[in-house]
């Protein structure tokens, strides 16, 4: 999956918009043992799906061209769904979800039914994915033939009841704080503005729909989507927390599921979610932007920023060091600089772009940096949409998992992992720092595992992804019973199934289309390196 992010992402919290949309996994404490109340809640709520189920299969959805402002143009359709705010309450208030589709492109006879994406999150939308189809995309000419294409706005997403924790303008506002902390001062300021920011979202959002942003209504609402479609099963593609909300999909709706891929998996492990996967991915980060360097080094005829790895950091640093002391362009200090960089690690499409960019300062341009880090005041849009993934993906991992309250844990964890993966531990702390302050009642992880009528699941994976390290996808294998291990060795691009490498290609066709699966896990030499 390429990255959702609205350009420069960058957190209110005076850190960079460090991990975000297109994958945003952060971490958790481990969780207490389900009690009968939490799995008498579980009961009521899973009464409540079947009843919203029931309602939207007789409704469906009243399709429509989408609305001019949603650049979504004709074939592709948009309507909504209705859902329980509350799924213990299905009677109670209601939110819309809006979705969209593109019919298959092959005959009614080669129709295999609606293939549902989510691109990740927890705060991305899915309303691009039938693009896919009217840009021929050629990975996705195959499989458009049998499916229609749907996506979606999860809950308190873009057009899906939209909830927001702090004024878009104040929001994506530059420079910030620096991440990396100098002293204790520097420390106190972060934690307000994350205890500030988690005040936010209750104030803006209200105590009902922040008490249900949760990756289990999430699960909910897609099954209700299956039935608004008309469908008794779903076919699901999941990329980066897409795979969480697939496993807690697959636990909750065994029998629901005909088809499922999940690509760069959120270690579904209730210890994991979310603070532990906060720290784990600050590991991997920093082991993908060493590989980064390094490939910049090899490039050095193109870039001219150092023939080793050891050159290039330093050039890094030599970067921070001036955009701490005067921020560039007056906008671009060391947050907004990470906000930045960071796409490099995340992505192997942002490689060329990052290091130009990079490659032009140390040239004399500074203006391409300014224009690449510095946030848009004027794309008020574009800021409310930042606002609102950030928002959503907070609100999403602060409610789902319990977290730790304590400072001195945070403190001390962080400033461990700081000493030997700087990159980005400090600044991923700081945007996930409002879960210890959180307003709302914090819930227990769905134990996630195979129950009766789930197919085999097919999982994709690279050894090197940052955002969701190489374990998680091992886990959720262990998890699935009867699942497929298909591993990208020696590369570390995050969202596997939008690249190009045939021997990954040629199996997702295989699976969507005839539902096969090899007799054993795959490995899979990498994808082609960006050329610079």
């Amino acid at each position: 999956m390429r990255d959702i992010r609205p350009k420069n992402r960058v957190l209110a919290l005076g850190s960079a918009g460090a991990l975000v949309t297109a994958t945003l996994i952060a971490g958790a404490v481990a969780a207490p043992a389900a009690s009968a109340d939490s799995r008498h809640g579980q009961d009521r709520e899973a009464r409540g799906a079947a009843v919203a189920a029931d309602r939207a299969a007789k409704a469906g959805i009243d399709w429509q061209d989408c609305p001019a402002d949603w650049g979504l143009a004709k074939p592709i359709q948009c309507g909504y769904v209705s859902v329980p705010l509350d799924y213990a309450h299905p009677y109670g208030k209601q939110i819309k979800l809006a979705v969209d589709r593109i019919g298959n492109t092959g005959t009614k006879q080669e129709r295999q039914g609606a293939l549902v994406y989510n691109p990740g999150g927890p705060g991305g939308s899915g309303l691009r994915f039938p693009t896919r189809v009217t840009a021929k995309n050629p990975l996705w000419t195959n499989v458009a033939k049998a499916y229609d294409f749907v996506g979606f706005d999860p809950r308190g997403v873009g057009h899906s009841t939209p909830i927001s924790c702090i004024d878009p303008q104040e929001f994506v506002k530059a420079p910030k704080m620096d991440p990396v902390p100098d002293s204790e001062a520097d420390k106190r300021a972060q934690r307000k503005l994350a205890r500030e920011y988690a005040d936010g979202c209750l104030e803006r959002t209200g105590k009902a729909m922040l008490q249900q942003m949760t990756t289990p209504n999430t699960a909910r609402d897609l099954d209700v989507i299956r039935a608004a479609l008309g469908e008794k099963k779903i076919n699901y593609l999941g990329v980066s927390y897409g795979t969480y909300l697939g496993a807690v999909y697959g636990t909750l709706f065994p029998g629901h599921v005909r088809r499922m891929i999940v690509d760069s998996v959120v270690n579904p492990d209730r210890d994991n979610i979310w603070y532990e996967a906060n720290l784990n991915q600050d590991i991997a980060f920093d082991g993908r932007w060493q590989d980064w360097e390094d490939w910049v080094a090899k490039n050095d005829a193109a870039f001219h920023l150092g023939t080793t790895r050891a050159a290039v950091q330093a050039k890094w640093l030599q970067l921070r060091a001036a955009a701490k002391k005067n921020p560039i362009g007056g906008v671009v200090g060391p947050a907004e600089l990470l906000s930045f960089f960071q796409s490099a690690p995340y992505y192997d499409s942002s490689w060329v772009p990052v290091a130009t960019v990079f490659s032009k300062y140390f040239a004399g341009d500074t203006q391409a940096l300014v224009d690449a880090a510095a946030p848009d005041m004027s794309d008020t849009a574009g800021n409310i949409s930042s606002e609102n993934g950030n928002a959503v993906y907070t609100a999403v991992e602060c409610t789902d998992a319990k977290w730790p309250t304590s400072w001195n844990k945070w403190d001390r964890d962080n400033t461990r992992l700081n000493a030997k993966y700087p990159f980005m531990t400090w600044a991923n702390a700081w945007m996930n720092l409002p879960c210890a302050t959180w307003p709302v009642k914090q819930q227990t992880p769905v134990n996630v595992k195979t129950a009766k009528g789930l197919p085999p699941v097919l999982i994709v994976q690279s050894t090197r992804d940052a955002a969701t390290p190489y374990e998680g996808a091992v886990e959720l294998h262990q998890r699935f019973k009867g699942s497929r291990l298909i591993t990208e060795k020696d590369a570390g691009s995050h969202g596997v199934t939008g690249l190009v490498n045939p021997c990954i290609n040629e199996r997702v066709d295989a699976y969507l289309l005839s539902g096969k699966v090899d007799r054993a896990d795959v490995t899979c030499a990498p994808h082609a390196t960006p050329k610079p």
